[in-house]
């Protein structure tokens, strides 16, 4: 448990360093390990890059080996020395946390960019789409070049952000209490907050077997069994 805990938090540390090294501070805001009330629990994005270019939000992943994976898959998989272990889809955990950031900060979700971005030594054995990467984090944000925001704006959205990491209530164990009871709901989609669906399967090894799913789909891929 220690071992991994320091993995992820050396993980995000190196992560940070990048940012700070390639990225002009008076053109790029960087925030860390954010904590953003919703209408449905809170949710906790790992680094908020703004500037008057967008908003990038990055989920960090720190795994090793091969990374298999599908763009609306609910699951990937990582194999190391043989062994196979899945994980969620970080680019559906980042939908969610966009979701809730644009809600908070009241601004059109088109002005929010989504990167997940790998740490450690591991090796895409599929294509991915160009916003998931192993490295050229800064470089990647950096080709944004049209302007999406005024100054003001942007300047809005650091003090709110700001505001949020000052906010002693917004706590790491609220969250994890907030996340428990999100995940456990039988009728909010835990990803979008849409109401959850009964359906059932047309295709696969469980058709006409029912399902719970997103009423936001296909916007939100959300499901779970009924």
């Amino acid at each position: 448990m220690f071992r991994a805990l320091f993995k992820g938090w050396l993980g995000e540390k190196s992560t940070q360093l990048g940012m700070w090294l390639y990225l002009d501070e008076q053109v790029y805001r960087r925030f860390h390990d954010v904590i953003v009330p919703s209408r449905n629990g809170t949710t906790q994005i790992d680094h908020v890059v703004v500037s008057v270019y967008g908003i990038f939000v990055v989920e960090t992943k720190n795994h090793s080996g091969w990374i298999f994976g599908d763009e609306h898959a609910a699951q990937w998989t990582a194999v190391h020395y043989g062994k196979k272990f899945s994980f969620q889809n970080p680019l559906r955990q980042n939908y969610r946390h966009m979701q809730c950031l644009a809600e908070y900060l009241r601004l059109p979700p088109d002005l929010i960019y989504s990167v997940v971005f790998f740490i450690g030594e591991c090796e895409f054995k599929t294509t991915f789409p160009p916003n998931v990467m192993t490295e050229g984090l800064a470089t990647y944000i950096k080709q944004f070049s049209r302007p999406l925001l005024t100054p003001e704006q942007a300047g809005a959205v650091v003090s709110a952000l700001a505001s949020l990491k000052a906010n002693p209530s917004l706590t790491k164990a609220r969250h994890l209490q907030s996340l428990e009871e999100r995940l456990s709901s039988t009728t909010i989609c835990p990803i979008c907050g849409g109401a959850l669906v009964q359906r059932v399967a047309r295709k696969g090894t469980n058709a006409g077997n029912p399902f719970w799913g997103c009423s936001n789909f296909p916007r939100c891929r959300y499901t779970r069994p009924a």
